[in-house]
């Protein structure tokens, strides 16, 4: 696993670093544990489903990285204390810690069930809430850190589809990483924003899978048409502006909202 070492001797939590459609490709969570590790850090994988999270491991061991694995409900504030209490306990620290974990939820206002609303929201926003509680004062004591929060254009414009809890919980992300960041920046604790675009990943076949192989060929084409670049973005393409941040390269940015979006959202 050949890198510049832009992570060495750090230790990065990746919530959500599983797949959700193992044959499709690595997930943007996969793709942001393989690169940390490719740069040196030791990786703690975490997923709603341990086996997911053990995939990305062996994927990461493949390839001469080191990583560990743990399931963990990151709506739950226990599970996500004793994750973060297990990696301090273990290697001393935490260096960066990625919230990564999303879902969607067909609908608008009126007819978006009350219940589906609430679930999008705990487990798009209140995750990333309980992540920081856990994790802020650990990376503050050590003198410093880095968190990554994944959001999406959805945050931040009209997208034809309407997925309105989606939509409200990932541009409260946007600013709640923004208040986060401006609170603890005195802690050396950065908080930054990567919000890509189309990516083609297996979520969408997650998303798609009503659809035949031909209509989700079709789908994917017309993803493809849709993006200023003539092409949807990679996983790796989200995973290089994440190492940006979670790099010393970033050690003076806190607060930025980085587009990873070929032009989309313009």
């Amino acid at each position: 696993m050949a890198g510049s070492g832009r992570l060495a001797g750090k230790v990065c939590l990746v919530m959500g670093g599983g797949s959700s459609h193992p044959e499709g490709g690595f997930s943007n969570g996969q793709a942001c544990a393989i690169t940390y590790a490719r740069e040196g850090a030791r990786v703690v994988v975490a997923d709603l489903r341990e086996e997911a999270a053990a995939a990305t491991v062996a994927e990461i061991a493949r390839r001469g990285g080191e990583a560990t694995a743990t399931a963990c409900d990151v709506t739950k504030s226990d599970e996500v204390k004793a994750v973060v209490d297990t990696i301090v306990d273990t290697h001393g620290r935490l260096d960066v810690l990625h919230n990564n974990v999303g879902i969607e939820q067909l609908g608008s206002a009126i007819d978006t069930p009350e219940e589906a609303w609430d679930r999008v929201h705990e487990v798009n926003i209140k995750s990333v809430f309980l992540a920081a509680k856990h994790a802020v004062p650990v990376m503050a004591a050590q003198g410093g850190g880095s968190i990554i929060n994944i959001s999406s254009t959805a945050s931040l414009r009209w997208g034809g589809v309407s997925f309105l809890a989606y939509n409200s919980s990932k541009a409260a992300l946007n600013h709640m990483s923004r208040i986060i960041a401006r609170e603890h920046a005195g802690a050396k604790v950065r908080v930054n924003v990567v919000i890509p675009g189309m990516i083609d990943t297996p979520h969408i076949r997650t998303l798609y899978k009503h659809l035949s192989p031909d209509e989700l060929a079709d789908k994917l084409m017309e993803r493809d048409a849709k993006c200023p670049m003539g092409r949807q973005g990679t996983c790796w393409d989200v995973a290089n502006a994440a190492l940006f941040f979670a790099s010393d390269d970033a050690a003076y940015v806190t607060g930025a909202q980085l587009l990873v979006d070929g032009g989309l959202s313009i």
